[in-house]
């Protein structure tokens, strides 16, 4: 089993920036696909952005690309979401998740969140205008 926490959101302004950070422990993240989605009150959760085993491909939701980075240390066992020019339509609580083992080697990139069976408690992140 792992757990997963992550941390850095907060209140940022339009226009700035925020990392967040998602902590593994338990068990290494090394062998799987790891992924961010956000969710709102009264919204489904939505993926954000997912980074293959290794780093070596990423995958990242139409209303976030060329603002947000997903990248992995796996030596830290930690993911992490850099998220630049903020709006407030970024505002949401963010989770971190590790996709199920089977998508691990895959070509097929999991986006829906019954694709991935660990979650984080998420982190806030409010994008004030």
């Amino acid at each position: 089993q792992v757990q997963l926490v992550e941390s850095g959101g907060g209140l940022v302004q339009a226009g700035g920036s925020l990392r967040l950070s998602c902590a593994a422990s338990g068990r290494g993240i090394s062998n799987y696909v790891m992924g961010w989605f956000r969710q709102t009150p009264g919204k489904e959760r939505e993926f954000v952005a997912s980074i293959s085993r290794g780093g070596g491909s990423t995958y990242y939701a139409d209303s976030v690309k060329g603002r947000f980075t997903i990248s992995r240390d796996d030596a830290k066992n930690t993911v992490y979401l850099q998220m630049n020019s903020l709006n407030p339509e970024d505002t949401a609580d963010y989770y971190c998740a590790r996709a199920r083992t089977g998508y691990s080697g895959s070509r097929y990139t999991p986006r829906l969140s019954v694709e991935y069976d660990y979650w984080g408690q998420g982190t806030q992140v409010t994008v004030s205008s």
